[in-house]
């Protein structure tokens, strides 16, 4: 087959020219992320992308998550330390430079629970400064820094939920049998009382989404009495619900609110792709104008207070980021800039919705990406499964697609049982079925390739990070005659071990890892039996494992025991360990250091392309 130009691995996975635009409240600078001397700082501009200065001084792992304060004087962005993720806060003047650590304690987290135009001095945060296992909640003062507790964790709040004055009136706890309870007090000094229950059942589709402006109402997304999650209006003194919007097939995904009332003007719904519904009739002319700027799908990145620009933002399947400012009043809008226009040089290829019964007769959605301009016929493929596992792949620019595809090979994404957005009959699923009907999933659809000779059956690697890397472990364990070769990015290898050590932070969500994974102090052997690790002399294939030094979620141990047990019996494998990294790459040098060996790789045992 006659391919396109290999696309360097720099210009897939290296830091982005610009990326992430948000316009200050006032709508008087844009921001964005962008590189210093290799590192992505924020930079600051005019609105139309001119006079940019960088205003943070990051020198190593790179700036992800900033936000204007909504006075617009200060940037605050969030970072750790190695991939620790202990995030801490940081607040830069942008008139003056002048940078200062909001939250200076050390081996804490911070979250972002909220910050909005009406409190633009206040932010509210969580902190599990004195339990490392529960997070409370602050009110933090932009200009003092002072902190004012705001509210207590008694041990099983994973979710905090204020009002619209950051008042904390919800909150979500969790319970021993998996569910969850949402909690409601009409001021800070009342006592919390029940209000909505959610079982195991609903637990993972459902959840709020916030108050109304004056507090008598609470949106929430609730799949109870149905199987999908619905956007629901719940009357605080009549507890009636009220649907807003819902689909049969698929859950609600995105829900935007009027920055104002707080009452929800659009939803978006992940089908196939990612489909708009206007809550409000205004909207609708708005959604209209917005899809005529550029090709793809669109998400609202931003918007000013004023509400009369938006950052809009489009993913295509071969056009990755492109920004866009839309002017609402004259339902126009200005191209602001693409996130890796070096792309532009380069053949990409197409993304395309499949989908497939799986053997129990449950149908499964995914993508099948293959290289430009050849046949779907008998090639390489490489089975790449998302982690979670309770999210999804979804239809857009995936760097991993189409680095795949420009080396040879068909890219196969699937939502496997478990995943979410299909209702939550299919996300329960996949409880209990780690190793089990999840990976069925997975060999289903390798043989739906085989049968449709999309895929040679000599050649299919499987390979994915998190969960997909304990997917890449169970394949090559559980079904080794299916795949030529491996590939597991800090992938879980006993299932025990890793429950064992999940983050003190995450000790709120442990009943429900119970529920959907399996408890280790209950059934060891049944734990064993889906861990890779017990199951290492059935693997016949060759292994590249990749682990972060600092990963919180999934400890260096989890692939340092399988590499141990691989050596012991002789088994061909790769290791690659990176010390300053965590759950993932952050850092581009070991972005490029981690593809160039995975394409290497898969290039001996699968055949396809690699960059010199």
């Amino acid at each position: 087959m006659s391919l396109p130009p290999l696309i360097p691995r720099e210009v897939l996975f290296g830091n982005p020219e610009r990326a992430a635009p948000l316009l200050s409240p006032d709508g008087t600078r844009l921001a964005y992320l962008a590189p210093v001397d290799g590192v992505l700082n924020v930079w600051v501009a005019s609105p139309q992308g001119q006079d940019a200065r960088p205003v943070t001084r990051d020198r190593d792992r790179g700036i992800r998550t900033y936000f204007w304060s909504r006075d617009s004087r200060q940037v605050l962005y969030l970072q750790d330390k190695g991939g620790d993720e202990n995030w801490r806060l940081f607040a830069v003047d942008v008139a003056s430079g002048l940078e200062r650590e909001l939250t200076p304690y050390p081996d804490v987290q911070v979250q972002i629970i909220e910050h909005h135009k009406h409190r633009p001095r206040t932010v509210l945060i969580a902190l599990n400064r004195r339990d490392p296992r529960y997070h409370d909640a602050f009110r933090l003062d932009l200009r003092t820094g002072q902190l004012h507790l705001a509210a207590e964790n008694p041990g099983n709040v994973v979710q905090w939920l204020p009002d619209a004055d950051l008042q904390v009136r919800g909150a979500v706890a969790s319970r021993e049998d998996g569910g969850f309870d949402l909690l409601l007090r009409g001021t800070e000094l009342e006592p919390w009382r029940p209000a909505v229950h959610w079982s195991a059942c609903d637990a993972l589709a459902s959840g709020p989404v916030g108050f109304s402006r004056d507090g008598r109402a609470l949106f929430l997304r609730d799949s109870r009495e149905a199987d999908t999650a619905r956007l629901v209006r719940l009357d605080l003194e009549s507890s009636r619900p009220a649907v807003l919007a819902a689909d049969p097939e698929h859950d609600v995904a995105e829900v935007i609110a009027h920055p104002d009332s707080f009452e929800p003007q659009l939803v978006s719904f992940i089908r196939a792709r990612r489909e708009w519904l206007p809550l409000d009739p205004d909207l609708a002319p708005d959604l209209d104008a917005i899809s005529t700027l550029g090709d793809g799908d669109f998400s609202i990145a931003d918007r000013t207070d004023a509400d009369d620009r938006w950052v809009i933002g489009f993913s295509g399947d071969r056009t990755p980021g492109t920004y866009y400012v839309y002017q609402r009043p004259h339902r126009r809008g200005s191209y602001l800039f693409d996130t890796r226009p070096a792309l532009q040089g380069y053949t990409l290829a197409p993304m395309e919705p499949v989908r497939f019964t799986a053997r129990d007769g449950l149908t499964l959605h995914g993508y099948l990406t293959v290289p430009p301009g050849t046949a779907p016929r008998l090639l390489p493929l490489v089975l790449n499964v998302h982690g979670g596992p309770w999210h999804r792949d979804v239809w857009g620019y995936d760097p991993e697609a189409q680095w795949l595809a420009n080396r040879g090979y068909a890219c196969l994404q699937i939502n496997f049982r478990g995943s979410t957005g299909y209702g939550k009959a299919f996300l329960n699923a996949g409880d209990r079925e780690w190793g089990g009907k999840m990976q069925d999933d997975l060999s289903d659809a390798v043989y739906w390739a085989v049968q449709r000779r999309i895929a040679d059956p000599a050649r299919v690697a499987i390979y994915g990070g998190s969960y997909g890397g304990y997917a890449a472990l169970a394949g090559a364990t559980f079904t080794p005659d299916l795949f030529r070769c491996a590939v597991s990015v800090v992938g879980p290898s006993n299932l025990i071990t890793f429950i064992n050590s999940i983050p003190p932070y995450w000790s709120s969500y442990r009943a429900m890892l119970h529920q959907r994974v399996g408890d280790p102090d209950a059934e060891p052997e049944f734990l064993r039996s889906r861990s890779p690790l017990f199951h290492v002399d059935r693997i016949r294939i060759p292994l590249l494992i990749a682990q972060g030094a600092n990963d919180p979620r999934v400890k260096r141990a989890e692939s340092e025991q399988i590499v141990e047990a691989l050596k012991a019996k002789g088994l061909d494998h790769e290791y690659l360990l990176f010390e300053d990294e965590g759950h993932g790459f952050a850092k581009p040098e070991n972005r490029l250091r981690f593809y160039a060996a995975a394409e290497r790789f898969l290039a001996r045992h699968l055949g396809g392309r690699a960059e010199p």
